[in-house]
């Protein structure tokens, strides 16, 4: 790489062969929090340890994971019984829970905090006997994880086409939950047009989308008008990187790709290309943009102009039963994954 990120704070000039390079970007709290959790649990209790789902949706970090002794499982029955099973960060449903309490399983629940806030919600209206319209994409495991605390009041409302399906029991008891990882954009159209539909429906206490979610599309939103290819580092069935290259193509990028790693672009894309936008989805560790940056360093994109709109700090504590045992055997309670930002 020729150049070292400029943070200019500014997208005006127009420059020859040039990186504007998204920041904020990559690892959010959550997703630390939860590939932290796999590691330290292998250096704590050795390998294998189970984890249910993907940890996080990005193909290299389960892959290093994997390496170093993590097996990947979809189903609690998969893990033989009385073995450690770590839940990942897009949270499981009651069931899930019960299933691991009968195989006598030890459990490290990694949701993510906000994640778990959007459960409590459901929880919480189910209660009252509200109608639930969650907005998200069916099949997804957070989706499937939320609308498992409270099934018989939760409707799944799949984007803003999905609306005219929509029924409820009582339109004055009917609120609005949220995916926290999907276009903002999108789901305000989805909300509107709900909203048309139930002038009643109330709105969550605060919002479900996670700050990180919409620091990455509004840092993409800033580029896109400016760049003639939007690279996205994220992979394929992460919600909140495919989301970013439909934003990037919604506010004016010619193109947009979300690729895994750097041997996935095609030199063909960059015909013509003068500006090339570069992020990454909130699972992508900080080495494959890296890498990404090199590889168009070495085909003349070597000035490297950084596009800050935010600053975050926010962190989150390991689960409580994973910080007693390492309390326990005198080992740290805190750190940052060991793949998260390799400079």
């Amino acid at each position: 790489m020729t150049a070292q990120p400029e943070d200019t704070g500014s997208t005006t000039a127009v420059r020859t062969k040039r990186v504007l390079l998204a920041a904020p970007r990559g690892y959010c709290a959550g997703v630390d929090r939860a590939v932290v959790a796999v590691e330290k649990a292998l250096d704590l209790y050795g390998a294998p340890v189970y984890v249910r789902k993907e940890i996080v949706h990005n193909k290299y970090v389960v892959e290093t994971l994997t390496n170093r002794g993590a097996i990947f499982v979809d189903e609690t029955d998969e893990v033989p019984e009385g073995q450690t099973v770590i839940f990942s960060a897009h949270g499981v449903s009651p069931v899930v829970h019960a299933e691991a309490a009968a195989r006598q399983l030890k459990t490290i629940d990694a949701t993510c905090p906000l994640v778990t806030k959007v459960h409590h919600e459901a929880k919480r209206f189910a209660a009252t006997d509200f109608d639930i319209l969650l907005i998200g994409h069916e099949g997804h495991e957070e989706v499937v994880g939320t609308s498992g605390e409270a099934p018989e009041h939760t409707t799944i409302v799949d984007g803003p086409d999905d609306v005219p399906n929509v029924t409820v029991r009582d339109p004055e008891k009917v609120v609005w939950l949220s995916q926290t990882t999907l276009s903002v954009d999108e789901t305000m159209e989805t909300v509107r047009r709900l909203r048309e539909k139930f002038p009643l429906l109330q709105d969550p206490p605060s919002d479900d989308i996670c700050y990180a979610t919409q620091n990455r599309q509004v840092a993409v939103k800033k580029m896109a008008p400016e760049v003639d290819l939007m690279l996205v580092v994220g992979s394929k069935n992460s919600s909140n990187s495919v989301r970013m290259v439909e934003v990037a193509l919604d506010y004016g990028a010619k193109a947009g790709h979300l690729v895994d790693y750097a041997a996935e672009i095609d030199e063909k894309w960059l015909e013509g290309v003068e500006s090339v936008g570069l992020s990454s989805g909130a699972s992508v560790p900080e080495i494959l943009v890296r890498d990404v940056l090199r590889w168009l360093a070495e085909r003349g994109y070597g000035e490297v102009q950084e596009v800050k709109t935010a600053e975050e700090s926010l962190t989150f504590a390991l689960p409580k039963d994973l910080r007693a045992d390492l309390k326990a055997a005198g080992k740290p309670t805190t750190g940052t994954s060991d793949h998260a930002w390799t400079l």
